[in-house]
């Protein structure tokens, strides 16, 4: 990444290999109860959820040739709902799942 990208500031951890770190949309967290848990707005509707990538990895490996990722940070992406791990990066959640599991990047 650029020094002078503004998402950079938002990460401080690069994801490795072929992970892509996330940053949803606030209306696909949902509310969150003061136990600590994120009730969505709609909970009946199955859709796969959006956010804006922060932070990619170098990319997968493939008969022992690198191959680039194809999302790039600022990019809004769809992705599975129920592929990735959340994380909590200076105090803000955010989501890290592998490249395959984003279906589009929004333009």
């Amino acid at each position: 990444m650029k020094k002078d990208q503004k998402s950079e500031s938002k990460a401080t951890l690069m994801p490795l290999g072929d992970r892509v770190l996330v940053q949803p949309k606030k209306s696909d967290v949902g509310e969150k109860t003061k136990s600590g848990i994120y009730i969505p707005e709609t909970v009946e509707k199955e859709k796969p959820a959006e956010g804006v990538v922060i932070a990619v990895g170098a990319g997968r490996y493939e008969d022992g040739k690198l191959v680039p990722m194809n999302v790039k940070v600022g990019d809004e992406v769809i992705f599975s709902k129920y592929s990735y791990e959340e994380v909590k990066v200076n105090g803000e959640d955010l989501y890290i799942l592998k490249e395959e599991n984003i279906f589009a990047v929004i333009k």
